[in-house]
Formats: structure tokens, C-alpha cells, sequence
């Protein structure tokens, strides 16, 4: 046998020794897959992510494990997948704010390169939260106390560059009020601090839902275009004079590089699991709708919508210089 022959033959040979190797790597997911849920535990958003996480593994034929990782405006989903291997165990929830903090300050991210965005889950009610026993009844009443105490009016929201943040925000900017703002990690901590009297004022979408029925706070208006099933009695801002409109929707992403296959596979268990009649009773129950996208629907959202937030920095004036 010349060199070539034997060379060539070695070639074969070692090929055939792979291929059983190959065949045998296991489909995906072999192991449970790590959801990264952005808020705190015991919340609204951690109470219907453990829902779909429960319903998402009986079609994913894996455990969906949660971790909460709460702050810096429910962004740190986005710094993780940065770093994680795109193998499809760790996936994130990516909610519209890290399409807005990654142009209002440096990150480590970037929600244009660093995802690959699975599927659009769901979204929240926005609200004018005040304490139950709170002089104010109505939204004008707030208006006017507002405008009488320049700077003395403190309101709480889910944390620096949160939507809650920014629609309290543009509110006050269209209104020419002084308001000072005081951010929390999450709705929890935030609505105990509005009870307890630390707040005058709340920005909250479903976490207020439970302490409502409890009869403990008050909504005096919601950002939504239509009034709400849950608060039926809660005006839109628009009912009452200010023609603004604001929504959190968020998804799933999981780090950009993720095998497309990998990516269906997740898609598909969570779509099922978004569907599930447990998670659809959790979504009710905290007045979220659901926002269903595709992989290539949601992909194609987040890029139009990192340029609207873009537009909405430059004209508040707090676009990174």
C-alpha cells in the first residue's frame, strides 16, 4: 500500500469511528433548561413565569427551572444571555426595556446582537397607583396636588429606564409637572413601600391586581387604550385628558448564535405552554393579555421597536451622548 492509499485509508477509518460518536450525541434538551425570570420572586411576573415554566416542560420533555435575577430595570435577562453558551439551557425573559436602558446608558449588551428572540409572550396593564386611604379620588384630584407641590409629590416605579418609569415620565413632561422619582426592584417592594407611606404614588401594571381586591390601594387611571376587564371602573388617560398610551410587552430570548433548530424546539414548547389553560388563568388573574409572536415576528418587532424607543429618548432628552 503506497502512502496515499494509507493515508486515505486512515482518513476512512477514523471517520467511522466518529460517526457512532455523532449519532449518539443526545436530541435536544438533555437536561432541564434555566428560565431567567427579571423580577422578584413572589411578584406577579415571577407567579405567571413559574406558570408557563410548569406548562412549558410538559412539552419540552425537560424541567423549566426559574432563577430571578430583579434590578436594573428588569434588564439583567439580557446581560446573561451575553454570556451564556447559545446551546438553548439558559433562556431569559427580554422585556422592551432593555431596548430602551442600552441606549440610555453603556451596557455590557446588546439587544440587537447578543439574542436570538425565541417567542413574544405576553405584556402588562400600566396604572396610577395610590394608597387606599390617599385624599386623592380621581386623577384630576392627583393633577392638582401635584401642580400645588411642585417637587414634593414622590412616585415609585420598577426601577431607572423601566416602561412604568418612562410613562410616568412623559406623563409629567406633557404636564409640565415636578415629580420625584424613587425606584424599586420590582412591584413588591415598591407597593409595600406605597402603603407603608414611604411613596405618594405608584407605577404598577399586574402587581397591584391582588392588593386592589384586597382593598388596600386604589387605581385612578390606566395607560391603556381601552378600559381594562379587571379594573372596568379605572379610566384610560386618555378619558381623562392626557392622550397617552403606553404597554410593556415582553418575550423569550435565548443568546444569539442558538442552533435555529434549537431555537424551534424552544419556540414550539413555549407557544404550547403559553397556550396552556394554567398559564392563561395566571395571565388573566394579573390582568396581562397575551402577545403571541414567532421567533421571526418577535426578531422583527424588537428591531422596529429599538428604533422607536430611540426616537422617544431623543425627544425626553435622555438618549446616550
Amino acid at each position: 500500500m503506497d502512502r496515499r492509499t494509507a493515508l486515505q485509508a486512515g482518513l476512512a477509518a477514523a471517520c467511522a469511528a466518529a460517526a457512532p460518536r455523532a449519532l449518539a450525541q443526545p436530541a435536544f434538551p438533555a437536561s432541564p433548561v434555566r428560565l431567567i425570570v427579571t423580577f422578584p420572586a413572589g411578584g406577579p411576573t415571577d407567579v405567571t413565569a413559574r406558570a408557563l415554566a410548569e406548562a412549558t416542560s410538559k412539552h419540552l420533555g425537560q424541567p423549566v427551572v426559574v432563577e430571578n435575577r430583579p434590578g436594573a430595570a428588569g434588564t439583567l435577562g439580557y446581560a446573561a444571555l451575553a454570556s451564556a453558551k447559545p446551546d438553548g439551557y439558559t433562556v431569559a425573559m427580554t422585556p422592551v426595556t432593555g431596548l430602551r436602558v442600552s441606549q440610555m446608558e453603556s451596557t455590557a449588551w446588546n439587544p440587537l446582537k447578543d439574542v436570538s428572540y425565541v417567542i413574544g409572550l405576553t405584556g402588562y396593564v400600566f396604572a396610577v397607583v395610590v394608597k387606599a386611604d390617599a385624599p386623592w379620588k380621581t386623577m384630576k384630584e392627583l393633577a392638582a396636588h401635584i401642580a400645588a407641590n411642585p417637587g414634593r409629590v414622590t412616585y415609585g416605579s420598577h426601577g431607572v429606564g423601566s416602561s412604568v418609569h418612562m410613562a410616568m415620565e412623559e406623563l409629567a413632561g406633557t404636564q409640565k409637572w415636578s415629580v420625584t422619582h424613587v425606584p424599586f426592584k420590582g412591584s413588591a417592594d415598591m407597593l409595600a413601600a406605597l402603603v407603608g407611606g414611604h411613596v405618594d404614588v405608584a407605577m404598577d401594571s399586574t402587581g397591584a391586581v391582588p392588593m386592589v381586591e384586597a382593598g388596600r390601594v386604589r387605581v385612578l387611571a390606566v395607560f391603556t387604550e381601552q378600559r381594562t376587564q379587571v379594573w372596568p371602573e379605572a379610566p384610560t388617560l386618555k378619558e381623562v385628558g392626557y392622550g397617552i398610551v403606553a404597554t410593556g410587552p415582553y418575550g423569550i430570548g435565548a443568546p444569539a448564535g442558538t442552533p435555529p433548530a434549537i431555537v424551534k424546539a424552544l419556540h414550539d414548547a413555549f407557544r404550547k405552554g403559553l397556550e396552556d389553560p394554567a398559564h392563561l388563568k395566571a395571565l388573566e388573574r394579573y390582568n396581562q393579555p397575551v402577545w403571541y409572536k414567532s421567533s421571526e415576528d418577535y426578531a422583527a418587532w424588537i428591531r422596529t421597536q429599538h428604533e422607536a424607543e430611540r426616537r422617544t429618548l431623543e425627544r425626553l432628552g435622555l438618549l446616550r451622548k
